[in-house]
């Protein structure tokens, strides 16, 4: 773990909750956020790009397996269409974006939970033992608040799919998931915690 940001890609009104939550995730969100020293001066500097360095980001030869610590609430937004990307997304969802205005005091907080040997063991049996597992037309219909929607990594187009009927971004950068942890996004849906996550065995992100 060698990033941290203040953003949340799929955090719209109505989809986020908690502003103490913090996941790990393996989607650098590129909209807040820092990074050791180490990592810049010894790795990044001397090959960053002069444009797109947020994909470029993303790209597994970058990524090598690293994760970032997201909120759920974003303390940053972004606020117009004018830039390289020529406003992509933001009529859709980035407008939308909701900023938190919690004083939570990070810094006082023991966020030991949030490294990989801690975090990982505790989030996979959330998401695959005590998560309800539904189909997506269940989600709205009833359930539990802790739920678990499936997808097939091996079938093209059916994340996609899935994240477009529920109202998050459905698009995958060098194979991840905007906001995904071992492929698993999480987010809130009318009260309930989702993880959109993929059906196992799960072979990893696609190189």
């Amino acid at each position: 773990m060698n990033k941290g940001q203040t953003w949340n890609d799929n955090g719209k009104e109505g989809y986020v909750q908690d502003p103490e939550a913090l996941y790990r995730s393996d989607f650098f969100g590129g909209l807040g956020w820092m990074m050791l020293r180490s990592l810049w001066t010894e790795e990044l500097s001397s090959k960053w790009p002069q444009s797109f360095w947020d994909d470029w980001m993303r790209e597994h030869e970058q990524r090598r397996e690293r994760a970032c610590i997201r909120p759920e609430i974003s303390r940053t937004r972004t606020f117009g269409r004018i830039g390289v990307s020529r406003g992509q997304f933001f009529d859709q969802y980035l407008k939308y974006i909701q900023l938190s205005d919690a004083d939570i005091k990070f810094t006082q907080k023991d966020l030991s939970n949030l490294l990989k040997d801690n975090y990982d063991l505790a989030f996979l049996e959330e998401v695959y033992v005590k998560a309800q597992l539904v189909n997506v037309d269940d989600v709205e219909r009833g359930g539990g608040d802790l739920l678990r929607i499936e997808y097939s990594a091996d079938r093209r187009g059916d994340f996609e799919g899935i994240a477009k009927r529920i109202g998050i971004m459905d698009d995958l950068k060098d194979g991840v998931p905007r906001t995904a942890y071992f492929g698993v996004v999480t987010f809130r849906y009318h009260g309930k915690k989702i993880h959109l996550a993929p059906r196992r065995p799960w072979h990893g992100y696609p190189e």
